[in-house]
């Protein structure tokens, strides 16, 4: 695997004037590989980015690109679930899209190590990417020593909630797991399901969030990375501890919170149904603009004062196909991706929720976005996420077993058993 990611520390040294602390249908066909060089016709972008919002902005972003003179890019949106689940098909197909939007860290590598990401480390000397910070090129890069990838944007996790809600029920945020559960209590007592989860349907992977952030506040972020590593089993008695701690929380949960995707779980949230909702800003896509400024969050709350504060930070951006035959036209839009115009043109026309990663470019200045800024710069270290932090490949697993815990709690110890046993065998290959 590639070396741990840089804790938040690491990534403000290298940082400049970002400021940051985190580390935040079928395929569209490319020409042949080995055609050399250069292929004819536009980059082929295969986008994930299918919400309203962030389609639109991206689709300003390659229309920016092509008035530029040069290479021209053609943007394909897939949604995001049956993006995710296509991901290694598009990538081994015979002729598989140029450019891809996805993840950096241990989730890259994995398909680095397979020999199916571009080798971009040419890029990473240009001007565009020269005053990213170690961290981010650390992130970037495989096992191999090669980079991968190009970093455009991060975000936060946060316990999200509507302003006026919270005021209309004489609520506050809380800041201890024992003052989370109390105002779990009131709104319960309210008519209120507490917390909404959104992890029906092809987003049973927002439950990892839960999971997360349990582990790295009990058991502390390098626990948490050594065990989606395999240097731990999911049945030890520290990750029962993380269900112990989760139990007490999982009479407050949305009863349909594993029947609705993320998407209908904001509108539950929007709409005063559930109280609050572990998750990360790009939900604020799925958030009319008008409501925006009523959209707050507070940190997951400290369950252990002993324990460094870590929060879920995850970067994104793009990887290539190794097997592109367009490679100097996907490296120019790479290079493009990167300055500081094309992430201010997507984040003036997504939510604008999330951060840029290039030192000079400017985040929309929301009291929203600055609070998230502060919450990752204050962290002690940041996590990436479930899979970002192991491989696509041990994200089944962590789904099947905690939409089964959510569901039979009861059953944690054959669950535990299970899961262990399923992981290890992506661990063996």
């Amino acid at each position: 695997m590639i070396t741990s990611p840089p804790g938040r520390r690491g990534f403000l040294a290298g940082a400049g004037a970002v400021g940051a602390a985190a580390l935040m249908s079928g395929c569209v066909t490319s020409a042949p590989a080995g055609k050399g060089q250069s292929g004819s016709g536009p980059v082929t972008l295969q986008s994930n980015l299918s919400s309203p919002l962030a389609k639109t902005a991206m689709e300003e972003l390659i229309e920016a690109f092509d008035k530029r003179g040069g290479a021209t890019a053609k943007l394909n949106t897939v949604a995001s679930e049956t993006f995710r689940t296509q991901l290694p098909t598009y990538l081994t197909s015979a002729n598989p899209p140029d450019l891809l939007t996805w993840y950096p860290g241990s989730v890259a590598d994995s398909y680095a190590r397979k020999g199916l990401l571009l080798d971009v480390s040419d890029i990473w000397t240009k001007p565009e990417l020269s005053g990213y910070s170690d961290a981010l090129k650390t992130l970037c890069t495989s096992s191999a020593g090669q980079k991968v990838f190009v970093p455009t944007a991060y975000y936060w996790w946060g316990v999200f909630y509507r302003k006026s809600n919270f005021a209309k029920w004489g609520v506050k945020e809380p800041k201890t797991w024992d003052e989370f559960l109390d105002l779990c209590d009131t709104l319960k007592s309210k008519g209120v399901a507490p917390i909404g989860l959104g992890a029906g349907g092809n987003t049973a992977w927002v439950a990892s969030s839960w999971f997360d952030y349990l582990n790295i506040r009990i058991n502390g972020a390098k626990y948490h990375r050594d065990l989606l590593a395999g240097k731990h089993r999911f049945d030890d008695p520290e990750v029962r501890k993380v269900f112990d701690r989760w139990s007490e929380a999982l009479p407050y949960f949305d009863p349909n919170g594993t029947a609705l995707p993320f998407q209908d779980a904001t509108t539950a949230l929007l709409q005063g149904r559930t109280g609050m909702m572990l998750i990360g800003t790009f939900f604020a896509d799925a958030v009319p603009k008008g409501q925006l400024d009523d959209i707050d969050f507070f940190r997951f709350p400290v369950i252990d004062p002993k324990m460094p504060i870590v929060e879920e930070a995850p970067t994104d951006g793009y990887f290539a196909s190794a097997r592109t035959g367009r490679k100097d036209e996907v490296k120019e839009l790479m290079r493009y991706l990167a300055t500081a115009e094309a992430q201010e043109i997507y984040l003036k026309g997504s939510s604008g929720t999330s951060l840029p990663t290039h030192p000079d470019a400017k985040d929309s200045g929301t009291p929203l976005v600055k609070k998230g800024r502060a919450l990752i710069e204050s962290a002690s270290d940041v996590t990436q996420f479930f899979n970002r932090d192991s491989s696509d490949a041990l994200a089944p697993t962590a789904d099947t077993a905690l939409t089964r815990y959510l569901s039979k709690p009861k059953e944690i110890g054959s669950i535990l058993t299970t899961w262990q046993r399923d992981a290890q065998k992506i661990w063996s290959r």
